[in-house]
């Protein structure tokens, strides 16, 4: 008798386990931005599921911002840290770093439990059209640029961009894009494995 509720209680464990492992990918929308991808991968509780995850929405601009994190070789030619604000037109309604105004609006979005900031969303930008310019902003990519010119090409990026796709590229040029979310190399090089590393700056 205890044998057989053992074996009907190890026939619910596995009808259990195989439901949630072939649980759907959520869908996104079409072109979605980078954070709605990276926050969706990173709440999936195995490393597979990561990797379907960033599989399924392939797309050179996340490759790039993988790239531009992990990969040891590519140098950033911007200043470490918290990015000066420097927008004249609203010097008197805010003071302090890009950094603060992004962590501002994306505490906004906390308290309102949603990634939109309502009229305010108009008009963002996102990683997806802006990442062809990134190369300026890491070693051999544009080293022409003067360090002022290439600050405020960053600044303008950042202040076009979604928060939360700023917060990424902000978090990509210190290499600190893990600490935010739970995606590693190894789960980029696996979804990914056309990447090469090394060898870049």
């Amino acid at each position: 008798m205890s044998t057989t509720i053992q074996k009907k209680t190890n026939t619910k464990a596995k009808a259990v386990k195989s439901t949630t492992a072939d649980k759907p990918i959520k869908d996104l929308p079409a072109n979605p931005f980078a954070f709605e991808v990276l926050q969706l991968a990173s709440s999936q509780r195995s490393n597979v599921k990561k990797v379907e995850v960033l599989k399924k929405f392939e797309d050179n601009s996340l490759k790039a911002i993988f790239i531009w994190n992990f990969d040891e070789s590519i140098i950033s030619v911007l200043p470490p840290g918290d990015v000066p604000y420097a927008s004249v037109g609203e010097q008197s309604s805010f003071s302090g770093t890009i950094s603060e105004k992004i962590g501002d609006a994306i505490t906004k979005m906390g308290e309102l439990n949603s990634n939109s900031l309502g009229s305010q969303d108009q008009g963002f930008s996102s990683i997806r059209k802006e990442y062809q310019k990134f190369y300026n902003f890491i070693r051999g990519g544009n080293d022409s640029l003067s360090s002022l010119r290439r600050e405020t090409m960053f600044i303008n990026i950042l202040q076009g961009l979604h928060p939360l796709e700023a917060e990424i590229v902000c978090l990509c040029k210190d290499k600190r894009l893990q600490e935010k979310y739970k995606i590693t190399k190894e789960i980029v090089s696996e979804a990914y494995p056309d990447i090469t590393w090394g060898n870049r700056s």
